[in-house]
């Protein structure tokens, strides 16, 4: 954490060594198993699994517990506990991750109970972004929601300095302790970087607003995290952002200019991917980055629909977007196009099930099966792209003088030329006669020229 230093015996929550022998452990909520909600258990704890990879730890071992009732100082039972503590002596585990959210109390007393490092499904996701973010933006968002969830995890461990005593003499009161200075300095600190925030924001704003001006319609990726959106974008982009098999391969947001048929240029946004239970200070934090979503002309959700968990990562998906306010009641309110990616990975009869899928689906949520990897059906999302993008497009009989080159190279750039010919006049001066297809847009800046 940059900017200011702890008192030497205050721990950082979080804190985790890369290769470390780790326990996994999921808590499954009963009274969110009775309401259906989100993954099941089973894609539950391979996720926690990958969010531990993620970051490097060498998983030893993965269970889910069921809880009935949630006690207030350890979450688990006093039995739960001890199978805990069984499973990290036998396997020499040096760290255990709790895969859902732990209170201060909770995790301070499963330390003293267990004697190992315990995190929470928030602390390993903060971990990984620290890891990965790379601007100094996303580093700045980052330390925000640490320094929130650090916050109200400071340990009592400079009791011995209460005795300090403001003024002079005994009439003093007692002075500020330790614990306090670091929540004076943290709260100092968060101040700082949601003032820094607040101008990327602006920023962001202003790049939008000089986007929006331009012709260039804007087009986010957005999808679970790992669903491939980083190797779709490096294929339609020719970028070479990182993609990998890990969740949060990829955390800062990145943009790149591309071609469509009849555009000159669209711009193609990759998001930070999405996660179930998102920790609550990524998603204030990150707000400023998921903004770029609103302002998008076409959503691509990228699906891995390979994976059996495939519907309730939509729907984890879905949820936020709604969140961001791009899906309200009636509906998206920005066209979204579902890319079913890893379509390589299907067997025959897969394919066959789910090419039944789409053609039944409703007309207005279009669906394009594609393998990012292979770039099998990449042509037909840019096609569909582009018909979405030019959809109030016309076909026009345009004649332009043979020597106004300026003319014919913009309707090339900015047209779909379908057909040209060359011709003359009736005062016998050589032109060119061009069947194009332009958007209202195009023709009118066309016509002004």
């Amino acid at each position: 954490m940059s900017g200011f230093e702890f008192g030497r015996e205050t721990e950082l929550v979080g804190e985790v060594t890369r290769g470390a022998r780790s326990v996994v452990v999921l808590p499954d909520l009963r009274q969110r198993a009775s309401h259906g909600v989100g993954l099941d258990v089973e894609s539950r704890l391979e996720e926690g699994q990958g969010l531990a990879r993620a970051i490097g730890l060498d998983v030893v071992d993965a269970f889910a517990l069921p809880i009935r009732a949630v006690r207030p100082a350890t979450l688990f039972g006093e039995g739960q506990v001890q199978k805990i503590s069984v499973a990290i002596n036998q396997s020499d585990a040096e760290l255990v991750i709790v895969d859902g959210a732990l209170s201060a109390i909770q995790q301070r007393n499963l330390e003293d109970k267990l004697e190992r490092k315990v995190i929470d499904r928030t602390g390993l996701i903060l971990e990984i972004f620290g890891e990965r973010a790379a601007t100094a933006e996303g580093r700045l968002q980052v330390e925000l929601a640490h320094l929130d969830y650090q916050a109200g995890r400071l340990v009592r461990s400079w009791t011995h300095l209460e005795r300090q005593r403001g003024g002079f003499g005994f009439l003093g009161g007692p002075g500020e302790t330790q614990i306090e200075a670091d929540r004076r300095l943290i709260r100092g600190r968060m101040a700082r970087i949601r003032r820094e925030l607040e101008q990327v924001r602006r920023t962001r704003g202003l790049h939008r607003e000089r986007r929006q001006r331009a012709p260039w319609p804007v087009i986010a990726l957005v999808g679970y995290t790992n669903a491939g959106k980083s190797t779709l974008f490096n294929r339609m982009t020719g970028a070479d952002v990182m993609a990998q098999d890990l969740l949060f391969a990829t955390l800062d947001p990145t943009m790149r200019a591309i071609r469509l048929p009849g555009l000159e240029k669209a711009i193609l946004s990759d998001t930070v991917g999405f996660i179930s239970e998102l920790p609550t200070q990524l998603v204030a934090a990150f707000r400023a980055t998921l903004e770029e979503v609103t302002a998008a002309d076409v959503i691509v959700h990228v699906r891995d629909i390979a994976n059996p968990a495939t519907s309730a990562q939509k729907l984890e998906v879905e949820e936020i977007l709604a969140d961001l306010g791009v899906i309200g009641e009636g509906g998206s309110l920005v066209p979204i196009i579902e890319a079913w990616n890893k379509w390589d990975l299907l067997s025959p009869d897969d394919r066959a099930m789910r090419r039944d899928l789409i053609a039944a689906r409703v007309p207005e949520r279009k669906v394009v099966p594609i393998s990012a990897q292979t770039g099998e059906g990449v042509e037909d999302l840019v096609t569909l792209l582009s018909e979405l993008l030019t959809g109030g497009a016309q076909v026009l009989e345009l004649s332009v003088p043979m020597a106004d080159g300026q003319k014919l190279a913009w309707l090339h750039a900015h047209g779909e030329v379908l057909s040209e010919v060359q011709i003359e006049d009736e005062q016998g001066t050589p032109v060119q006669r061009l069947t194009v297809r332009l958007t209202p847009r195009e023709l009118g800046r066309f016509v002004q020229m």
